[in-house]
């Protein structure tokens, strides 16, 4: 049998002929217009921003760049995760500890923190898929890694247990391009161009070949199996590709904020942070992450504030909660599939 899906896995959409496949292309133009208009108006915007709004906006960017990469693992395949944050503490333990302790760049370690990454969704993926875990199973599995990484480095002497890990303040001769630390503005340009480069790779991925197999696997594994498809194969390919992105989106993290806790960067918050951009934004889309980001961000650093003032601790999850419950009744799909179709960005077979 062969190892390829049948032919309608291989274009846009089933049946239509030309017409079809016009309306596909139109609809990718649009949604690639829409992407570009939206880093152009990025790139002018801190002609006009304080320094606060582009800390926030970096921020918006680096879990939109993250819930790009987690997208790729279950909206695209299907695979649920909840321990994402096994990739993105490696990552960002990785970056820091290459600058600190050995002088070693950024520049190389950030790549390389994209090899562990990958390295670990292979291992957490041989472990899960060479045995047929899956759904709830799988999340499980994820959890119990990323657990397993808080509790061997809270007792890791080396990168200071549950005291942290901290890197040296900058010093006046600091060269931002070298060291890859700068101030909030070269953070700003430094996420939204990583977050350019994430949503590239996905957007070529998922209208690939090998994303039309995800699909399949997301949607039937079964039958996906019956046609050819080798799901060991394309699920060990997105979890390594998702768990790199997630790595690099750590050590940017840890080059941010400078210090580092095993309880922030491999705990079970953040790997649940991870997630709620693409699922109010919208699972399965490209845009859908980066929407999402932009209502949560902002959300959390709002309601934050607010609980501070009102003295209510977990205002934040509460929040969260109304927002998802809204989503939910709302567009059920998630922000983005809602949104594009009042935009004409979208149509059933592209998204």
């Amino acid at each position: 049998m062969s190892s390829v899906l049948p032919r309608d896995a291989r274009r846009p959409a089933s049946g239509g002929g030309p017409a079809v496949s016009r309306g596909f292309r139109a609809t990718s133009m649009r949604q690639w217009g829409a992407a570009v208009a939206f880093v152009l108006v990025m790139l002018l915007v801190p002609l006009v921003a304080s320094t606060f709004h582009l800390s926030v906006l970096t921020l918006i960017f680096l879990f939109a760049f993250v819930g790009v990469a987690w997208n790729l693992m279950m909206g695209f395949a299907g695979q649920l995760s909840l321990g994402h944050a096994l990739y993105f503490g490696a990552g960002a333990y990785l970056v820091a500890i290459l600058a600190e302790r050995y002088g070693i760049t950024p520049w190389l370690g950030l790549p390389l923190s994209f090899a562990l990454g990958a390295a670990l969704g292979c291992i957490v993926g041989a472990l899960g898929f060479r045995f047929a875990v899956r759904g709830v199973y799988f999340a499980l599995l994820t959890i119990a890694f990323a657990e397993f990484a808080r509790i061997v480095f809270e007792h890791w002497g080396f990168v200071g247990r549950t005291g942290g890990f901290f890197l040296k303040a900058l010093g006046p001769d600091n060269v931002p391009l070298l060291s890859l630390r700068g101030d909030s503005l070269f953070f700003y340009y430094a996420l939204l161009m990583s977050l350019v480069g994430a949503w590239a790779l996905a957007a070529l991925l998922v209208r690939s070949p090998i994303g039309y197999r995800w699909r399949a696997l997301r949607d039937d594994e079964d039958a996906a199996r019956a046609l050819g498809v080798r799901a060991f194969r394309m699920k060990l390919l997105v979890a390594a590709v998702s768990g790199g992105l997630t790595a690099i989106a750590g050590g940017w993290f840890g080059l941010i904020g400078g210090s580092l806790f095993p309880d922030s960067v491999f705990g079970m918050r953040i790997s649940i942070e991870m997630i709620l951009a693409p699922v109010i934004g919208g699972m399965g889309t490209l845009f859908g992450p980066i929407l999402g980001a932009f209502l949560v961000i902002p959300l959390n650093e709002v309601s934050r504030d607010l609980a501070q003032s009102l003295g209510i601790n977990g205002l934040n999850l509460l929040l969260y909660g109304v927002l998802l419950m809204a989503v939910i009744i709302v567009a059920p799909g998630g922000c983005w599939p809602w949104l594009a179709r009042r935009l004409r960005l979208s149509d059933a077979g592209n998204r």
